[in-house]
């Protein structure tokens, strides 16, 4: 194969990384390309699973002798610190390459000496930043970890044309149509987390779980302040299939957690806000202290609603029926305090229209201070 552009080498190791997704986290994904001067392709690799080798390692274990005047192309710097692997920039040096270019740096500052110091220090040819922007695409979930601990945001709902969750009478099932819950399904499954409110487990009640099975089985979390979930739930019935957790307030009376935990739940036992509802920042510290990296906020309306006021959504994953249901009782997807002016709405950016048999969805993301990044 030979590839036509450095832009293309580069577009061809972010699709590598791509194949990590759901398999990696809490690791970064990443891709590797090394090509001969005229383009043609050498060898390469991705990050293929958590503890597993890193793209660089992989893409240099499929080949013997490098070529003179070799590139790597690398989405993210290679990393010069000993951690489940040794150092991939150590690895590059003794391959003997001489030139490096690099997506985007590692926010995750392991030593004092980085990859790209190393690599320069040895008289490697490096150039960082080279589609930039795509390559921090790929890493805002890892990003987000390393510089905030807390986990990456992701808020789906299904709504109609008219922008309702449900009629005025709750009914809610189904909006939107088989296809479209298919990928809902598909999106669960590159999950840690899936948080859904206690009305509406009341109100579906749903199971959460991912059909068929994905990479990743997310933990259900119900923000639950009285720990009302009932025994005969579908969320406790198929606790085998994947963990339920229950965020609720730290006066639940102890008889109410036991029975929970006798079926096999897990309780945080939060501080609460001002509403009496479980504080999302205490929340989120420590589903970023267990390493969560992608957590999926499903509803409802007054929980979606929480996490935007809380400006700690990331992704947009809007699913929209051409169905309308009108009545201005009918429930809208997110609640909350919201904005008092137009000016101040957040916009998505890098927004992409899918159509699932005639339903669309808008995914898109929100850009977050996380998302800057420092040159070298």
């Amino acid at each position: 194969m030979q590839f036509a552009t450095p832009t293309e080498v580069m577009q061809r190791a972010l699709s590598l990384a791509e194949q990590g997704r759901g398999y990696v986290e809490p690791n970064p994904l990443v891709g590797a390309v090394i090509v001969d001067e005229n383009l043609n392709l050498v060898a390469e690799g991705h990050h293929a699973n958590f503890g597993g080798p890193h793209a660089e390692a992989d893409a240099l274990s499929k080949v013997g002798q490098i070529p003179e005047n070799s590139t790597i192309y690398v989405t993210l710097e290679p990393c010069a610190h000993h951690g489940k692997t040794p150092p991939c920039a150590e690895a590059i040096l003794k391959a003997g390459l001489k030139r490096v270019v690099i997506g985007c740096l590692d926010p995750a500052r392991h030593n004092h000496v980085t990859g790209v110091d190393l690599l320069r220090k040895a008289g490697v040819e490096v150039e960082v930043n080279f589609l930039k922007s795509e390559a921090e695409t790929l890493l805002r979930p890892f990003r987000k970890l390393q510089l905030t601990g807390l986990p990456y945001v992701h808020a789906k709902w299904a709504m109609t044309l008219d922008g309702r969750i449900a009629s005025k009478t709750g009914s809610s099932q189904w909006i939107t149509n088989p296809a479209s819950r298919a990928h809902v399904h598909k999106v669960r499954g590159l999950m840690d987390a899936i948080i859904v409110g206690s009305g509406t487990v009341i109100a579906d009640n749903p199971q959460l779980t991912v059909r068929p099975s994905g990479p990743r089985t997310p933990v259900r979390i119900i923000l639950d302040s009285q720990a009302r979930l009932s025994l005969n739930s579908h969320l406790i019935e198929s606790i085998d299939e994947a963990p339920v957790l229950v965020v609720c307030r730290e006066d639940v009376p102890i008889e109410i957690q036991k029975k929970l935990i006798d079926a096999g739940a897990e309780l945080i036992l939060s501080p609460v806000n001002r509403v009496g509802q479980p504080e999302l920042s205490f929340l989120l510290k420590e589903l970023g202290r267990r390493g969560m990296t992608n957590i999926l906020v499903e509803g409802g309306a007054g929980v979606l609603g929480s996490f935007f006021d809380a400006s700690q959504v990331d992704e947009v994953h809007a699913y929209i029926a051409p169905k309308i249901t009108g009545g201005g009782a009918a429930f809208s997807p997110v609640g909350g305090n919201g904005i008092s002016n137009m000016a101040d709405a957040l916009k998505l950016e890098q927004i992409s229209i899918q159509q699932f048999e005639g339903d669309l969805l808008v995914h898109g993301y929100i850009p977050r201070p996380f998302d800057r990044e420092e040159s070298v």
